[in-house]
C-alpha cells in the first residue's frame, strides 16, 4: 500500500510542481505608452494601466516603452533587442510608436517613412522567429484643434504605414489613431483637456507654472486609452481575449 501511495505521489508531481507561466506581453513604444517618473506625475502612459485589465497570475505586462523614442532610436539603442532576447513561444509584443518617428525637427529621432515602414516589418519577423505574436497599434491622436474649433491630425501618412504593414504582413491590428481620435472630438475642445495633462500655475508641484500638454494623459486620458486598447485585444479575437476581466471590473473606462 505504501508502495501504491508513493507511485500515485509520483505521478501526481509533475501537475503539482509544474505551474503554468504567466502569459508575457511586452510593450514597445514611446511616451504615450511608458512609465512615467515621480517628478513627472501626473503624467500617466496608457500602458502603465494594462496590467489591471488582466486575471490574476495569467498575463503579465513588463512595460519597455521609453520617452521620446522612435522606432530607429529603440533598435539602436538595443532596447528592442532586450525584448527579443527574454520573448518565449506564445509571448505578445505590442508595438505602438510614429510621434517621434515623424518629428522631422528632432533630427535624433526622426524616422523617414520608408525607414519606419523597415523597422515594423523587422519587428514583426523578429517577434515570430521567437514563436511569439506581435501586435501593431497606430500611434494615439495628439489633441489638435484649430482656431475654428475643428479638429486635425499631425501624423502625416505615418498611420497610414502602420495599417499597410499590419494588412500585408496579417497581423493584428489595434488601430488606437482612429480609435482615440472619436474620443476626443466627442469630448471636444474644452472637455479634451482633462484627458491631457492641462494643469494651471501651482496646481501641482511637479509643474508650478502650469502646463499644456496635448500629446501626454492624464491619469484619467491613460484609463480611457488603456480602455481602447482593451476593447482592440477583443475585437481583435487575440488569445490574450479570455484572459481579461470581465467589462466594468476594473477602474478603466
Amino acid at each position: 500500500m505504501r508502495y501504491l501511495n508513493l507511485l500515485i505521489l509520483l505521478l501526481l508531481l509533475p501537475k503539482i510542481t509544474v505551474a503554468k507561466e504567466p502569459i508575457t506581453v511586452y510593450l514597445a513604444g514611446d511616451s504615450t505608452v511608458a512609465e512615467k517618473l515621480a517628478e513627472k506625475r501626473p503624467e500617466t502612459g496608457w500602458g502603465e494601466l494594462l496590467q489591471g485589465h488582466f486575471k490574476e497570475g495569467k498575463v503579465r505586462v513588463e512595460n519597455h516603452a521609453r520617452n521620446g523614442r522612435s522606432t530607429r532610436t529603440f533598435i539602436e539603442e538595443r532596447r528592442w533587442q532586450a525584448i527579443i532576447d527574454k520573448l518565449k513561444k506564445g509571448d505578445y509584443v505590442f508595438i505602438q510608436f510614429g510621434h517621434n518617428d515623424q518629428s522631422k525637427e528632432k533630427v535624433e529621432r526622426y524616422t523617414s517613412p520608408e525607414a519606419y515602414r523597415a523597422n515594423l516589418v523587422r519587428f514583426i519577423r523578429d517577434v515570430r522567429e521567437k514563436k511569439a505574436i506581435p501586435v501593431l497599434l497606430t500611434p494615439v491622436m495628439r489633441r489638435r484643434f484649430n482656431e475654428q474649433g475643428e479638429f486635425y491630425d499631425s501624423h502625416g501618412e505615418y498611420p497610414d504605414l502602420v495599417r499597410a504593414v499590419a494588412e500585408e504582413n496579417r497581423v493584428p491590428l489595434i488601430d488606437l489613431h482612429r480609435k482615440s481620435e472619436r474620443v476626443i472630438k466627442q469630448y471636444g475642445v474644452e472637455g479634451s483637456k482633462p484627458l491631457f495633462l492641462w494643469l494651471k500655475p501651482e496646481e501641482n508641484p511637479n509643474y508650478p507654472m502650469g502646463v499644456q500638454d496635448n500629446t501626454h494623459f492624464s491619469p484619467q486620458g491613460a484609463e480611457i486609452i488603456t480602455g481602447l486598447v482593451v476593447e482592440g485585444i477583443r475585437e481583435q479575437k487575440l488569445g490574450l481575449a479570455k484572459f481579461l476581466k470581465k467589462k466594468g471590473s476594473t477602474s478603466a473606462h
